[in-house]
């Protein structure tokens, strides 16, 4: 691979690392043939537009250090980090069912990997600048796209769902045309890693097997090492990361989250919610919804997340098969996703229905529930919020409100309080506040932020940010944010370019 050295001269300043900021580089040791080493591309006079400083302490940075010029010129790509060891990752994939080859990172750049007392965490800028994987793209992201990225990614994590995190947003005035003329910006994000399925595909793909191999034995050292004491390590990985996937998918399915664009160039190794581009809650519960305008024969409609999934761990198995050797361990690997998933969505939903053991006719009433809200459209995070105040012997009106056909509520009301009847109110209450969000990331609140943030006003950014950190919560004087969607939210596009 193409080295690109950083030409920034020796005396540039550094920004301050401040405590824990120490850096690990061990994606850099994998080699060239994994990467291409290169510097962030600068932005010209650049701006805060949000700035995450709950995970700035989980880091371990110091509590000034998303204040300082210095970091805000680091974290555009216009300075180096001393330690950081800049690069592009390469890696394949398969997009929207078809297999594209050679992708890899396009506009983002991995900084290194920070030493924190949660362990190694990757820093990549997203939109730092062209890369040799930018194929006919600019290698720039735009504030529209990265404020959404910023809030949903820490939503996930508020929701308790597995994701990359979001550390910063950085904005300039440079232009950046996509469907139209918008400016850049430039989204800090951490994870443990940020290997994707790609990555296996890309080396499997071309015969490559001592990389794939050394790249199999990377990820099970040091995110899977108990796969090593297995017969078969390389088969105990992919099952591993078929389960991680599966509880994924059940904790999606659950919020009524959609992706929007589940290629296999965009599935965390680690399970991890990963590149958030066009994807949507649910408002109105909608099985067959498609959130991405890009996706003409709704392949990731929000109902075909969990086969899609599996999909896609079909082909990690394919890509893995060179190790593995036989078939029948691959499959045998796969075939836990289609126990585990189940089992986790169930465990979920009776959670979110305030049953805190599973019973026998448990799975009856959350299919009947699923049907409900589907046959009335009823707005998805809005009825099971309203849920937690339901009791056998309420008259429901603040469920049965968000309900045209009364006489089907009235039926399934019947069914949920005999169930309910066998379980502790106190202990019922307190497990569905904890299980069913107040708020969620919906299209328009974005947009409302996204808009004000055109015009430098990041008010909207940082309220949001603090209301998804805590969504279980009341949060006083804020119950706009966990209202209906206004009629004016159904005609938000989203797409690949979001």
């Amino acid at each position: 691979m193409r080295t690109v050295t950083n030409n920034s001269p020796s005396t540039a300043s550094h920004a301050p690392a401040g405590p824990g900021l120490q850096w690990v580089n061990s994606f850099a040791g994998l080699g060239p043939d994994f990467y291409t080493a290169l510097a962030p591309s600068p932005l010209p006079s650049p701006y805060w537009v949000g700035r995450n400083r709950a995970l700035a302490r989980e880091l371990g940075l110091e509590e000034n250090w998303l204040e300082s010029a210095e970091t805000l010129a680091a974290l555009t790509g216009n300075q180096p980090l001393p330690g950081a060891s800049p690069l592009a990752s390469v890696y394949s994939g398969h997009q929207f069912g078809v297999w594209a080859g050679q992708l890899g990172d396009g506009r983002a750049i991995l900084l290194g990997e920070m030493q924190t007392h949660n362990g190694p965490q990757e820093v990549q800028l997203k939109g730092a600048g062209k890369t040799p994987y930018s194929r006919m793209g600019d290698g720039r992201a735009v504030l529209r796209s990265s404020i959404r990225e910023f809030l949903c990614s820490e939503a996930m994590q508020g929701l308790g769902i597995a994701t990359t995190r979001a550390l910063c947003i950085t904005g300039s005035d440079a232009a950046v045309r996509r469907e139209e003329i918008e400016t850049a910006a430039v989204v800090t994000r951490t994870a443990p890693s940020f290997i994707r399925f790609g990555h296996f595909e890309h080396f499997s793909y071309r015969n490559q097997h001592a990389q794939l191999k050394t790249l199999a034995n990377y990820v099970i050292d040091r995110f899977y090492p108990e796969c090593r004491k297995a017969k078969q390590p390389y088969a105990a990985l992919l099952q591993a990361v078929s389960e991680r996937t599966a509880h994924m998918m059940a904790a999606w399915q659950s919020v009524g989250f959609c992706h929007g664009v589940m290629n296999t160039d965009n599935m965390s190794i680690l399970g991890l919610t990963i590149d958030y581009g066009p994807f949507q809650f649910l408002d109105a519960f909608d099985p067959g919804h498609i959130c991405n305008h890009s996706d003409d024969h709704g392949r990731y409609a929000y109902n075909k997340q969990p086969n899609m999934a599996y999909w896609n761990l079909f082909c990690l198995g394919q890509a893995l098969l060179p190790l593995i050797e036989h078939q029948e361990d691959a499959l045998a690997a796969l075939e836990s996703y289609k126990t585990v998933f189940p089992e986790a969505l169930q465990a979920r939903m009776r959670a979110k229905l305030g049953l805190p053991d599973a019973q026998e006719g448990d799975s009856a009433l959350i299919e009947s529930t699923f049907r409900l809200l589907a046959a009335n459209k009823v707005d998805y995070t809005i009825f099971w919020r309203r849920l937690c105040g339901f009791t056998a012997h309420s008259g429901h009106e603040p469920v049965r409100d968000l309900f045209f056909d009364l006489e089907s509520f009235n039926a399934w009301a019947l069914q949920y309080s005999e169930r309910l009847a066998q379980v502790e109110p106190a202990q019922r209450a307190d497990l569905m506040l904890k299980n069913n969000p107040k708020y969620v990331l919906r299209n328009h609140l974005g947009e409302e932020a996204i808009q004000a943030a055109k015009l430098k006003d990041f008010s909207q950014v940082d309220t949001l940010l603090t209301l998804l950190q805590s969504p279980f919560d009341e949060h006083a004087g804020h119950d706009s944010f966990a209202g209906f969607p206004p009629d004016w939210a159904a005609s938000i596009a989203i797409s690949c370019s979001s």
